[in-house]
């Protein structure tokens, strides 16, 4: 399994744009990545976030369906927070990131898997504006 945050503040979710392999460098995603063994989706979370964004995230609720992945994964994102309201997510690993408004989802070059995530994404982040998602897309319930 891979997972993805959908890291919501004021109304936008941080994309990251992919640096490497060079058949994907230059395409936007959300942060995540492989889940280890014996780990559970939400520690994969939080550590993959800790690695590429320098920050620690609280995980909530499951975004959409899970995404059919090559090699028989799938890819579920979650809805999380930043644990520090004010930290600034740094792009560790990846060549820039971006805080996206509803209005530039379908302007980026997303990966696939993440583009399909789109139509969900887009309901989160118009309920978080309004304030209908808690405010920052606060986490619902844990998930695994």
């Amino acid at each position: 399994m891979v997972v993805a945050a959908a890291l919501v503040r004021a109304g936008r979710v941080l994309a990251q744009q992919r640096a490497y392999p060079p058949q994907l460098a230059g395409r936007w995603e959300l942060p995540g990545g492989r889940v280890e063994p014996d780990e559970s989706a939400r520690d994969a979370l939080i550590r993959e976030c800790r690695e590429e964004l320098a920050v620690e995230v609280v995980p909530g609720e499951q975004l959409g369906p899970e995404v059919p992945l090559p090699g028989g994964y799938v890819l579920r994102v979650h809805i999380a927070r930043l644990a520090q309201p004010m930290a600034t997510p740094v792009p560790v690993e990846h060549e820039a990131l971006r805080w996206v408004e509803v209005s530039e989802l379908a302007t980026l070059d997303w990966l696939d898997a993440d583009r399909a995530i789109l139509p969900d994404l887009e309901v989160l982040l118009r309920a978080d504006r309004s304030g209908a998602a808690g405010g920052a897309g606060a986490p619902k319930k844990p998930s695994e």
